[in-house]
């Protein structure tokens, strides 16, 4: 069978592929194809009338040009973007950053992947595609992660967060929210606002919010510059060494791994306290049994104080944890060659594994590239030091 050929494949087409595709495009003399639907994992898997937790400002996707931002789209489309960023805004700023800086997309999902030399792709319809270079942008769908008591129960009354796009079919229902960050304190907010009767299970003993107006370090003007990077992913001083990632690499594993802690630990933003008022929120309980009721309709849950629950449905917001080896395209005998720490590839100064010529973008380059990855303000740095590897340049420090 014929197969086309390309210089760079690029799956994924969410935040980091269109900003790696951007940087590709604008250097000129590549041919370079990306695969996948838009924005699909924020359109499909978040719930309708989310915000974006990250600030305005920390939410544009990385062009080379820095002409594609949420203030230019702003004025493209001539109407204001709300602070923060709804979840409809966002969806439709990544398609206009895709039709304004690479046009040409393929929306057809990859199979599978071989490497020998170069990268082989077969394509869901069974074309053959071949490219010298391959950069997996697959986001973290994949790596949506269910506590092992809950795996047996169907998703009628036990689901992940990610789930859902519209919460309004729980609409009088009984739902307990596991989780203590801004997937579980968003979707509770939400639920109560479609007439749900909500309560929240958090494991730690209190809720932390990202306190950007309010927080007395906020208001120290340009100490606050100094204490907290645009983006504010982790607490003062250590936000700055999370918002450059080439510097943040170099320290002491241990560091890092402390660092990254501190930075993604579960946390709301701070504009979520107000709708959660009238929301139950329990502390420092975890459930430890789970069981339906005589006629399978309902749960019951034990808690680890012996106190027990009913609900109708127990919506898990617990999370993501990377394992590149849940990437259906990857198969067993290219994982065996990718060096990893955990389900993370080991990523080089070009975001390169161990197996030339194929690259991670996004949440599975955090473990190579700290927290910052897993945000979009992670563009900024990613794309163009992926386009510098890609061409052969050499970056700045690189030996």
């Amino acid at each position: 069978m014929s197969q086309a050929e390309c210089d760079v494949a690029i799956l994924g087409a969410g935040p980091y592929g269109l900003a790696a595709a951007s940087h590709l495009h604008a250097a000129n003399g590549l041919d370079i194809r990306v695969l996948g639907e838009p924005m699909s994992f924020w359109e499909q898997q978040m719930p309708e009338g989310m915000c974006l937790r990250s600030p305005y400002v920390a939410s544009n996707i990385a062009d080379p040009g820095r002409e594609l931002t949420l203030d230019d789209f702003e004025s493209a489309r001539a109407k204001p973007l709300s602070r923060p960023v709804g979840l409809e805004q966002f969806v439709e700023y990544g398609r206009w950053f895709q039709q304004q800086s690479f046009p040409q997309l393929d929306r057809r999902k990859v199979a599978r992947v071989e490497a020998n030399g170069s990268f082989r792709l077969e394509l869901e319809d069974g074309e053959l595609l071949s490219a010298r270079k391959l950069v997996v942008a697959g986001g973290i769908m994949p790596f949506a992660w269910k506590p092992p008591q809950f795996l047996k129960f169907p998703a009628e009354l036990i689901s992940h967060s990610s789930e859902h796009r519209d919460l309004g079919h729980f609409t009088g229902q009984r739902v307990i929210v596991v989780g203590g960050g801004q997937s579980a304190l968003e979707s509770a907010a939400l639920l109560h606002e479609v007439g749900a009767k909500v309560e929240v299970l958090v494991r730690a003993p209190r809720i932390y919010f990202l306190r950007r107006v309010h927080g007395v370090l906020h208001r120290l003007g340009p100490l606050t510059r100094l204490l907290f990077a645009p983006a504010e992913v982790g607490p003062a001083g250590v936000s700055r060494l999370v918002s450059a990632p080439d510097w943040y690499r170099r320290l002491p594993r241990s560091l890092q791994d402390r660092l990254s802690i501190r930075s993604l630990r579960p946390a709301g933003a701070a504009w979520l306290v107000p709708r959660l008022e009238q929301v139950q929120i329990t502390l420092g309980r975890s459930v430890t049994n789970v069981t339906t009721s005589s006629l399978g309709e309902q749960l019951q849950l034990r808690l680890d104080d012996d106190s027990l629950r009913s609900c109708d449905h127990l919506l898990l917001a617990t999370g993501y944890r990377v394992d590149i080896s849940a990437y259906p395209f990857l198969p067993t005998s290219l994982l065996e060659r990718i060096a990893r720490s955990g389900g993370y590839p080991r990523l080089d100064r070009g975001f390169q594994s161990s197996v030339p010529g194929l690259h991670f973008l996004g949440a599975p380059s955090a473990w190579s590239y700290g927290p910052l990855m897993r945000f979009v303000a992670g563009t900024e740095f990613a794309a163009p030091m992926l386009t510098k590897a890609i061409l052969g340049r050499r970056t700045r420090g690189s030996a």
